[in-house]
């Protein structure tokens, strides 16, 4: 095992060692390892700019170059370790690779520092664990999309949880998908707008070598070029910050969903049922079914709003340039793709398969007065104010509660106690089936 000493990229000005506490305390390695991949991969465009520049020659470039894929290939083997006696990522890269191919691979570093480095790396990968998150949402989306077109049920809709209007289940599964196709888009935008590249930067004030940033970034594919100020270049991490938000709301669409499968598995509800993969039961009541899976999205969501707050409060009182609050990017952003990830994972499986149940959504529909808009609109058809009609609704609502009886269940006589206005065919008006046909609602059906 190596010593703490020879595992640090810097010491000349230091005269005792790092105490234990502290590198413990300044260790990343432990929730980093997943920046092996993106730090070589920024390492080897940082060499082809080198040898392009005439930092290093053809053969000095391939031989480093050669030296890195061989550290990666030897990390994914199992044959080293990042262990904690590295500070980060760069330490052990840099050094693994000085162990390959010697004093050659001391050369590396020319023109860089760890600050552009990690920045450049941690955009690497968040770009790429986007890309992996879209795909997920995708996924979910035809999941929805297939599930709604299996189930155009009627259903009632809601507001205050109060029964509302006549909807579908298809609809209301449809509002999920267009949700997600937002979240889709905001992940889309967040990736636009951190494209560009760090390296080059340097600690914060770029470098007085004759370096090729524009170079660089095309090595990486960062479509916006190099960043355009050093200081912001390190100091940055609005992009972390913008994809935990992007983060945030995806999981708020998430927990809405899994509130009302909480709902509609109830047996108050009785619209849907779970499958048994995706729920628990109880340890004492023999008859539980739980909804763990779905109850489990609504907790996590809070621990997603919760590392975007904590790295808000991380950078919000930082002076430029690089700070190393900067390092809890890493934990906040790792927790939360871990939540996000596993949550579009579980819904999407819920959803594929639950059980909808017609027969209990259409029988909600027949208690609650869910035509109440539409028969004012009818009286609207037919010349009353809408402000007269909504009252002269209201008092048949409340005459319907006196007899326990439905709007659709009155007879044309007693109807028209309350408005001449009421014909024969208001009935046809406000039948459920029928209202879903009606004028704009049939993009519903």
């Amino acid at each position: 095992m190596p010593d703490a000493y020879s595992t640090k990229l810097w010491g000349g000005r230091f005269r005792e060692k790092e105490d234990a506490l502290m590198q413990h305390f300044n260790s990343e390695c432990w929730r980093t390892d997943w920046l092996v991949e993106p730090d070589i991969e920024g390492s080897i465009a940082h060499v082809a700019m080198q040898v392009h520049c005439g930092l290093l020659t053809e053969a000095e470039g391939e031989t480093i170059t050669a030296g890195l894929r061989q550290v990666l290939d030897d990390y994914w083997a199992g044959q080293i370790a990042y262990t904690p006696e590295y500070e980060d990522v760069h330490t052990f890269v840099e050094l693994q690779l000085i162990r390959r191919i010697g004093d050659l691979g001391k050369k590396l570093h020319t023109a860089r520092s760890r600050n552009d480095q990690c920045n450049v790396d941690m955009k690497l990968y968040v770009k790429r664990q986007a890309a992996a998150v879209t795909e997920l949402i995708d996924r979910f989306c035809t999941t929805l999309h297939r599930k709604a077109v299996e189930n155009p049920w009627i259903m009632p809709g809601y507001t205050h949880l109060q029964r509302a209007q006549v909807v579908t289940f298809k609809y209301h599964l449809m509002a999920y998908h267009a949700m997600l196709q937002r979240d889709r888009r905001r992940l889309q935008n967040a990736v636009a707008v951190m494209d560009e590249c760090p390296l080059g930067c340097g600690a914060l004030a770029g470098t007085t070598h004759a370096i090729d940033r524009a170079f660089t970034a095309r090595q990486l594919g960062f479509t916006g070029g190099p960043c355009a100020n050093f200081m912001d270049g390190v100091a940055d991490r609005d992009f972390v910050l913008e994809m935990l938000s992007a983060f945030s709301i995806l999981m708020m669409h998430l927990s809405r969903l899994a509130e009302e499968l909480i709902l509609w598995s109830s047996s108050e509800f009785g619209f849907i049922e779970l499958d048994d993969k995706y729920t628990t039961g109880s340890s004492i009541m023999p008859q539980k079914k739980n909804p763990d899976g779905a109850e489990l999205v609504r907790g996590r969501t809070g621990r997603v709003y919760g590392d975007l707050m904590a790295l808000l409060c991380a950078m919000k009182g930082l002076p430029l340039a690089y700070n190393k609050d900067m390092q809890q990017d890493k934990d906040s952003f790792a927790d939360a793709l871990d939540v996000v990830t596993a949550s579009l994972a579980i819904m999407e499986r819920m959803i594929a398969t639950l059980k909808a149940k017609p027969e209990a959504m259409r029988a909600a529909v027949q208690h609650g007065f869910l035509n109440a808009t539409e028969v004012a609109d009818y009286l609207v058809a037919h010349g009353v104010p809408f402000r007269d009609a909504h009252g002269i609704v209201g008092q048949i609502v409340i005459f319907c509660e006196d007899a326990n009886r439905s709007i659709e269940q009155l007879t044309l006589e007693e109807l028209r106690r309350f408005s001449p206005a009421f014909e024969q065919d208001i009935f046809e008006y406000i039948d459920y089936d029928a209202i879903l046909h009606k004028g704009i609602k049939r993009e519903m059906l």
